[in-house]
């Protein structure tokens, strides 16, 4: 097998690894088997080390996908016309992916203030991505203006963590949601200054 075959191979594994990863991940969460990973996938457990040497590893590529694929996405929703609805729709999705993968959200708050985490470049953009869709709907008077990205964000995980907690709670992270969507919305601020000044 000549090197460029093996280079071949050894990317086809890597792919293989990471998409049966994120399926495995959604079904037990973060503490995943490796094992189980490797089985499905296919490939020796020597095979899977080689490319991830830890669990970290491995979860640290998957969060990356996902948050270049977050950032992406927000990037395609700034140029959609209803900057409130394009806000709304890329936190759902933000929600939702938090919520599949079941202790995602930990993992991603705390690459936030850790400049050494090799994560932090990918979550920085995916943040200040999402920090443009809350301006321009701050900009539309769609938002509250006493808030900004992080703190919209904050919100939002604060959500996906509590939906991870049980069954009872995740049935109620819909309408947690909308719950955040609402105070958020630039009406909160005028619709308290109006109660205070009753």
């Amino acid at each position: 097998m000549t090197g460029r075959q093996q280079r071949a191979d050894a990317q086809r594994n890597y792919e293989r690894i990471l998409e049966v990863a994120r399926t495995v991940v959604e079904e037990q969460g973060t503490q995943a088997s490796l094992r189980d990973i490797s089985r499905r996938a296919e490939v020796g457990m020597g095979t899977l080390y080689r490319h991830f040497p830890t669990r970290d590893d491995l979860l640290e590529a998957l969060l990356r996908q996902r948050f270049d694929r977050l950032t992406a996405r927000a990037e395609e929703l700034e140029g959609t016309g209803d900057s409130h609805e394009a806000l709304r729709q890329w936190l759902r999705e933000f929600l939702s992916g938090a919520s599949t993968y079941r202790g995602l959200t930990t993992s991603m708050m705390a690459t936030i203030g850790d400049e050494d985490s090799p994560l932090h470049a990918s979550c920085s953009a995916m943040r200040e991505a999402a920090g443009r869709l809350v301006e321009r709907a701050q900009d539309d008077a769609h938002i509250r203006p006493d808030v900004d990205g992080m703190d919209v964000f904050a919100l939002v995980s604060a959500v996906g963590w509590v939906a991870e907690q049980g069954p009872l709670v995740a049935e109620r992270r819909e309408h947690l949601f909308s719950l955040v969507m609402d105070g958020l919305a630039a009406g909160a601020v005028s619709g308290r200054a109006r109660r205070s000044a009753d």
